[in-house]
């Protein structure tokens, strides 16, 4: 899917959720659904840098957006209710659900792993992305033709030492996923996949390999095809996948 093509009105008339929104890939995504015609939904903590997506959303004159500021370290179910009664208020209904926000943590071995920060991790990663889901859903189950991408990762396949409380929260991510996949595939209109993006050059990524010439790396923009496919109604049988975004 790294070369799909997406056509210029692929998520026209499309509203969709994104959590990350501010920064990284959360924001490329936002981007590229809006200009793809999607009225997007920016959500995340810093309420500066999902500013200044939407305003680099005005400014191109594509749909505009709408943000939500959440701290998902600190939001209980309530608040995702709330969140959910608030969109369904503003636009009636949601198409599409971009569970991608997420924290790194600690790269250190398992004896040593900080309990606090294996808690905050959880939470954000795990937790966080189930009360969104769950939230969501019935307003999801409103459009004719809807998808939930979570962002997963390669050590949430195979564990690799020293990743910790992430590693263990991507593989939650990808049952998550699976889960849901299997229980909406006869019974709606919405699909469920995750995205491994590969390495890309984010500032995660950067914290995680402070060595690494980050110009070597794909850019969350050049990762764009699949999250574009898995959005639009290309994808419709595609269900229950965890895919990689780069070849």
């Amino acid at each position: 899917m790294f070369d799909y093509q997406a056509p210029d009105g692929l998520l026209k008339n499309r509203i969709i959720l994104i959590t990350g929104a501010g920064d990284g890939i959360g924001r490329a995504a936002a981007l590229s659904f809006a200009q793809h015609g999607a009225t997007v939904i920016l959500a995340g903590r810093t309420v500066k840098k999902l500013e200044a997506v939407y305003d680099l959303i005005e400014s191109n004159g594509w749909p505009q957006p709408a943000i939500f500021p959440i701290n998902l370290e600190g939001a209980a179910p309530h608040d995702y209710d709330v969140v959910a009664a608030t969109i369904e208020e503003e636009f009636g209904r949601i198409d599409g659900l971009l569970n991608n926000a997420s924290l790194l943590g600690n790269l250190t071995p398992i004896e040593n792993y900080d309990p606090s920060v294996w808690s905050q991790l959880m939470q954000v990663n795990v937790n966080a992305q189930f009360f969104m889901t769950q939230a969501m859903l019935p307003l999801l189950m409103k459009s004719d033709d809807a998808s939930v991408v979570f962002t997963s990762s390669g050590v949430g396949r195979k564990g690799s030492a020293y990743w910790g409380a992430y590693a263990v929260s991507k593989f939650a991510t990808e049952g998550l996923m699976q889960v849901l996949a299997d229980e909406l595939e006869n019974t709606s209109n919405i699909r469920v996949n995750a995205i491994n993006p590969g390495s890309t050059r984010t500032n995660m990524r950067a914290h995680a390999y402070p060595a690494e010439n980050p110009y070597n790396l794909a850019t969350p923009e050049q990762i764009m095809p699949l999250y574009l496919y898995l959005m639009g109604a290309d994808s419709k049988n595609t269900n229950g996948q965890s895919i990689d975004a780069q070849p």
